[in-house]
């Protein structure tokens, strides 16, 4: 048992030292609000998408794809987006926090937190699978975001979901993804100098969103609040059990289980805020979210290895 804990804590300690370094960086004054936002934007601009980039434009398309474990994982996710809507419409009062709620239970870091997470654990040679579930469930994520958002905030017309929906036909992260697929279904060759510059930038992902998460944390958003706790213990707790379970029960057992795990498991995406800020949602109910789920997640998610290791899950 002690070395499934040894296990559980090799994966997520790295993980979080660095992000405790970012939020004490910023307390001694090395970094700033500024850097976190600066940085925070060239890892959605650049880094992040040169990472999915690499990753998808080499990967075979052909032949050992998870369909299975991406398949399951889309229809998990939309069942349980419906669950938390229909949960928000009946027991939630406030209108501007009802979509929040839902984006904020359902919307995980996989990008960032979730990446990591998997690298840690199993190392490069599960980015591969990492990034395909990413593509998919990133492209499902915005959409089901952007409906649950507009339909709570009764959102219409040009400056509504017209434009949140060209925001994300514009987001990095899809363009890099549909360019990556392409390039690797079509078989298109990439020059290796184009291919190392960006791996050089994708190296830099990982450390540089996570100082960046660990800046952003404000104690002051851990206000109290029903739907703040109540919209961190089913993104921390209620969907993960619930999504790796399923796992289980279809059969998905090692490496797979363990990323199915870790991309639902991580906390509230960051991309959740300026999403509900763009549409007039409660947004400091989004910031605090996104605060409360990425420090209590360094426990949560530690626990969820751990079990998943001593019931030889993963």
């Amino acid at each position: 048992m002690l070395s499934d804990l040894n296990f559980s804590l090799q994966i997520t300690t790295p993980i979080f030292f660095i992000i405790g370094l970012g939020f004490l960086f910023k307390r001694i004054g090395w970094v700033n609000d500024e850097f976190a936002k600066m940085g925070s934007a060239l890892v959605f601009k650049v880094t992040l998408p040169c990472l999915l980039f690499t990753k998808l434009s080499t990967t075979d398309f052909t032949h050992g794809l998870p369909t299975t474990l991406v398949i399951y994982a889309f229809f998990a996710t939309l069942l349980l987006f419906i669950l938390l809507d229909v949960f928000a419409t009946r027991f939630i009062s406030a209108k501007a926090d009802k979509g929040v709620f839902v984006q904020g239970a359902f919307r995980s870091n996989m990008g960032i937190i979730s990446l990591a997470f998997v690298f840690s654990a199993y190392g490069e040679r599960a980015l591969g699978v990492a990034s395909i579930y990413l593509a998919v469930i990133t492209i499902l994520y915005n959409v089901l975001s952007v409906v649950t958002l507009s339909r709570h905030l009764n959102i219409s017309g040009k400056n509504g979901v017209g434009s949140i929906l060209l925001n994300i036909v514009k987001n990095p992260l899809i363009i890099a993804i549909v360019l990556g697929v392409l390039v690797s279904l079509l078989n298109i060759p990439i020059p290796k100098i184009a291919l190392h510059t960006g791996e050089y930038f994708a190296g830099m992902t990982l450390p540089l969103a996570l100082l960046c998460a660990g800046a952003s944390i404000r104690i002051k958003e851990f206000h109290s609040s029903k739907v703040l706790y109540w919209s961190s213990a089913m993104k921390l707790i209620f969907l993960p059990l619930v999504i790796t379970v399923g796992g289980i029960l279809m059969g998905f057992r090692g490496e797979q289980l363990g990323v199915l795990y870790l991309m639902c498991a991580s906390p509230t995406a960051a991309a959740s805020y300026p999403m509900v800020q763009a549409m007039h949602g409660n947004h400091y109910l989004a910031a605090a979210i996104i605060a409360v789920t990425s420090v209590v997640s360094m426990l949560t998610t530690t626990l969820g290895i751990f079990v998943l290791k001593v019931y030889e899950l993963i």
